[in-house]
Formats: structure tokens, sequence, C-alpha cells
């Protein structure tokens, strides 16, 4: 009886590490681990298409740390392609403005201003790079005292983050904020 235990035991604890695994990829392959979900009971389509826009307004405190909010485009683009979304299924945007306004800002302004660098520059362009549009609130960009020079290269200005959304979800484009 007791070699059963410890026999469950053990096939219980491997259970629960496999279900703990995250993996990387197949979309943005240095960014956005997810944990496999192992027979959902809320089935999720894999044929069609997802249009999402995140609406990311908060960042980390202090200059240039990584900023989790903007990671979730990834996370999101690897956890269905990864469960049988097509890549070109998934068109994913993000309104960035108010404080994660400063997360967009190139890796010369930061170390000019903040002797440092912006720790999220290498996931905006792997971001880019697979299709993700990033829109940055034109009305916060302004109010802190940004240009557009400063911005990495390929991100694109709205007249407000307001605008950007209504004209986003317009265009069958889901919000989801976090």
């Amino acid at each position: 009886m007791q070699k059963f235990r410890s026999f469950l035991l053990s096939v219980c604890a491997v259970g629960l590490l496999q279900a703990q695994t995250k993996s990387k990829g197949p979309v943005i392959t240095d960014f956005g681990e997810v944990y496999q979900v192992q027979n959902p009971s809320f089935k999720t389509k894999s044929n069609g298409e997802f249009k999402v826009v995140f609406d990311v307004v908060y960042s980390p405190e202090g200059q240039g740390l990584f900023n989790r909010s903007i990671e979730t485009a990834a996370r999101f683009l690897n956890m269905h392609a990864q469960n049988g979304f097509a890549p070109e299924a998934l068109q994913v945007a993000l309104v960035v403005h108010g404080g994660a306004t400063q997360d967009l800002l190139s890796n010369a302004y930061f170390e000019q201003n903040f002797s440092t660098s912006n720790e999220n520059i290498t996931l905006l362009e792997a971001l880019m790079e697979a299709g993700v549009e990033i829109v940055v609130c034109g009305q916060s960009l302004a109010a802190r005292g940004y240009n557009t020079e400063q911005l990495v290269p390929g991100v694109k200005i709205a007249l407000s983050a307001m605008t950007a959304l209504i004209q986003l979800q317009e265009t069958d484009y889901q919000l989801i904020k976090f």
C-alpha cells in the first residue's frame, strides 16, 4: 500500500510539474512564454482570425524597465500559434499611452537622458517584425515632452489613444485591457 501511495504522489507531482511548464515561441521566440493548458473545458476555436488591440497605459516604476504589459502581445501570439492558429490569422495592435509612453523611446534617448538602456527595445522590434502594429498616443507623447525622433523606429503616432482605440474597434479589433 505504501508503494502505491508513493507511486500516486509521484504521478501527481509529475503532472503538476508538466502543467507548470512554460514554452517559448513559435511567433516571438525570445519573449512571451506561455503555459500549456491540457484539455480546457472552454474550447478555443482555431479557425478564422483574431483581431485584438491591447490598451497599454502602465509602466514599471523607473526608466527603461521591462514592461510586462507590452509582453502580453507576445504571449497572445505564441499561445494561439501553439494551439492551432496560423500566425497570419492573428492581427494584433498595441495602443500605448500614459506612463507606458516612455517604454517606446529609443535607446539613444534613454542613454542620453537616463544613463540606461530601454529594456523594451528588443521586444518592440520583435513584435513589429511579427506584424504587430504599435501606436502611441500623440497627446501622451506631447504631454511628456517627447517627439517623434525619440521613438523606436516603426512606432506610429495617433491623434490620441482614444482615437486609435475607436478606429481599431471600428475595424473589428477586440479590446483587451489589462
